[in-house]
């Protein structure tokens, strides 16, 4: 306590204007060595002397003071210290707000610009709204139109659909078919005479050679004469649309007659002229004739028939060709011209077709399609339906002709090798095929042809085997007939299916029946009753054929076309038909020496197999329109589409043929639903949705287009 106060005093003394800074203990040590603590921590004071008092007292004062001066000068060193904090705070936080205030300035502005952009979206969505709203308007509109003209289609077909059968209508068609009859007479004529053929080509060689010809070698003689005029069919059937689309289909009619009567002439001349190479060569002429009037008298039925009627009318085809045979099976038995002296007038009586069809066609108009959709003469169009429809309303037809052609535009006048290429048509080209092929291969010409030896090897006579065949002839006429109604009520497919699989149930039977005379040829009875199963069989085998495949083949492939492509089909359909043909009567007799009692059963695979085709890929085609024929196989396979951006620039017909010839690497069917939007950015826009084919050259060839709005995202 004592050295405290003296430094006190020394300061004092010394003048210093400020006590010197305590630390809390040094404060709290100036204690008197003589004061203690004392129970409760209360002071005692120990007796001192009065100088000790004073001198304490001095220092107490003393002390109080200099604690009240450095009271005040802590407190002024404070206040300065709280001052300097307080500038250098302040200058962060402004230097921290001049900061914030820079990005939010910055921050503004960007929500201006985005303000301005939102403003801009709005205006540009309320004009797409504006857009939308025009374009449902439109929609609404166009539905209307739809409904109206679907509406109109449906009354205009039905008005088709009440055309009946005018005296002038059966005229042309009478004088057409006489083409199918010619063909028919020259399938079956040459089977009645085959022996006395046969004998004639023996005595020409003898008489040539001096030696007499082996029966393999006049077998195969006789062969090549039968199918010789297969092969004049094949070209004049492969010949017959290029003959439809130069001279027109009556036109084409008329010229072919030229070929009927000279092939028939050198077959008729062949025995006067001891020559069998004429009769090889006429029939080849024939042959083409009947080539030509198998793809141009279906043809031209199908284009002058009325709707309701072109089943009907298209069965009237094979009534030709069956009365054809059956002529020829009449003509050719012993009692009138199956002589040795009557074989050459047998024939050369196919003169006669030609001759009648010479003088009856003319009187007949030319194809109102053909001139309408493939010439362009329309007034020539509207007189021909005015003659065969007996009536000055053919506003309809005209219209029906008027949509095929709208939908065959792209595809108008197309050659053989783009038939052949285009993915639209590969379709019924290959239904087109196969049903000619179900009517050849089936195993009919190896009736027609060789009905006679086929009966014979069964048990019967010779004349009985004769008049069996005969009744092969009747027997087709009158289901035929029965057929001409059941075409349009029953459908060509259904009609197609039921002959088919009739006729694979009797080619068993007549199997069988081969089969029975060899197991039980020693019991007469057996025999017998053998006999009668293989002449029923074989007569059931032909009814069958005669409701389905007999007359469907060519009607329906003349159906699955529009004009455009029409001739080019019909001529390789038909090609494929004589060249089937060909192949069955040039390959019987050695499949029959080879097969011998098996000798249908190939035949008996075909049919299943055409009837499993037929069922699976063949559309029924009764009472539609070729518009509509031509749809069903426009929205499968083939077909391409896809949505391409137009904003509304030109017309949509050059926009869509554009967009044609550039997108057509694009495979988009109408069933993808990525066809209704191609990206989120084209929502809203105008659109347009293009259709095409592909040409063998590669470029697209546009055949449809519409325009449409992308409303929905596919994702």
């Amino acid at each position: 306590m004592r050295q405290s106060c003296h430094r006190l005093l020394e300061h004092q003394q010394t003048g210093g204007d400020e006590p010197p800074l305590y630390s809390p203990i040094d404060q709290i040590s100036v204690v008197p060595d003589h004061v203690a603590r004392q129970g409760g921590g209360k002071l005692t004071r120990y007796a001192t002397t009065e100088e000790d008092e004073a001198t304490l007292r001095e220092l107490l004062l003393s002390l109080q003071r200099q604690v009240n001066v450095m009271s005040m000068n802590l407190s002024a060193k404070l206040d300065e210290l709280q001052r300097g904090d307080r500038q250098l705070e302040t200058t962060v936080a402004l230097c921290e707000i001049r900061t914030q205030l820079q990005e939010l300035t910055k921050s503004v502005e960007s929500c201006q610009s985005e303000v301005s952009e939102v403003k801009r979206d709005m205006v540009a969505i309320k004009q797409e709204l504006d857009t939308v709203q025009q374009v449902k308007e439109e929609i609404e509109e166009l539905r209307e139109y739809v409904d109206r003209l679907e509406e109109h289609t449906q009354r205009r077909k039905l008005r088709l659909l009440e055309q009946g059968l005018t005296f002038f209508l059966s005229y042309a068609i009478l004088a057409a078919v006489l083409g199918m009859l010619q063909f028919g007479y020259n399938t079956g004529v040459i089977n009645a005479p085959s022996k006395n053929i046969a004998n004639f080509m023996k005595d020409v060689y003898k008489k040539r050679y001096g030696i007499d010809l082996h029966d393999g070698t006049v077998n195969s003689l006789f062969s090549i004469a039968v199918s010789i005029f297969a092969i004049g069919g094949m070209l004049g059937g492969f010949s017959g649309g290029m003959i439809a689309n130069r001279f027109g289909r009556k036109g084409g009619l008329l010229l072919n007659n030229i070929l009927g009567i000279s092939g028939a002439s050198l077959m008729g001349f062949t025995k006067i002229s001891h020559c069998y190479e004429l009769l090889i060569f006429g029939r080849f002429i024939i042959g083409v004739n009947c080539g030509l009037n198998t793809s141009l008298v279906p043809m031209y039925i199908s284009e002058i028939a009325p709707l309701n009627l072109r089943g009907g009318l298209g069965t009237v085809n094979q009534l030709a060709v069956t009365v054809g045979l059956l002529i020829s099976q009449v003509l050719g038995i012993e009692q009138i011209l199956g002589t040795d002296e009557g074989w050459p007038i047998l024939l050369g009586l196919a003169i006669c077709p030609a001759i009648l069809q010479l003088l009856l066609l003319p009187a007949c108009p030319e194809s109102p399609r053909y001139l309408l959709i493939t010439r362009q003469w329309e007034e020539e169009a509207r007189r021909a339906l005015r003659r065969l429809r007996a009536s000055n309303q053919v506003e309809e037809d005209i219209e029906e002709m008027r949509a095929e052609e709208r939908a065959q535009q792209a595809e108008a006048s197309i050659s053989m090798r783009e038939l052949l290429c285009s993915p639209t048509l590969r379709a019924p080209l290959l239904i087109g095929v196969v049903m000619q092929l179900s009517q050849q291969l089936s195993g009919i010409n190896a009736v027609f042809y060789y009905s006679t030896s086929l009966f014979t090897s069964s048990g019967l006579t010779e004349e009985s085997a004769k008049f069996a065949t005969m009744g092969i002839g009747a027997v087709m006429v009158g289901m035929t007939l029965v057929s001409l109604p059941l075409m349009d009520r029953t459908g060509r497919r259904t009609l197609h299916l039921y002959g088919l699989g009739g006729m694979f149930i009797f080619s068993i039977f007549i199997t069988i029946s081969f089969l029975i005379k060899e197991f039980f040829g020693y019991v007469q009875e057996m025999i017998d009753w053998m006999s009668y199963l293989s002449v029923v069989s074989t007569l059931s085998f032909v009814v069958f054929f005669a409701v389905g495949p007999g007359s469907i083949p060519w009607l329906i492939t003349a159906e699955l076309f529009s004009q455009g492509p029409r001739p080019s089909a019909m001529a390789i359909a038909v090609l494929v038909n004589w060249m089937a043909n060909f192949v069955v009567g040039i390959g019987f007799p050695s499949m029959k020496a080879l097969l011998e009692n098996y000798t249908f059963l190939p035949f008996s695979a075909f049919l299943a197999i055409f009837w499993i085709f037929t069922y699976k890929k063949v559309p029924e085609t009764k009472n539609k329109t070729f518009e509509e024929i031509l749809a069903l196989f426009r929205n499968t396979n083939g077909s391409v589409r896809a949505v391409v951006g137009w904003g509304g620039g030109g017309t949509p017909p050059a926009a869509a043929s554009a967009a044609a010839v550039s997108c057509h690497g694009q495979r988009l069917t109408m069933g993808d639903p990525c066809a209704c939007a191609p990206s989120r950015a084209a929502q809203g826009r105008r659109q347009l949705l293009v259709s095409w084919t592909q040409a063998p050259n590669g470029r697209a060839r546009l055949y449809h287009y519409h325009t449409t709005n992308v409303l929905n995202q596919c994702d």
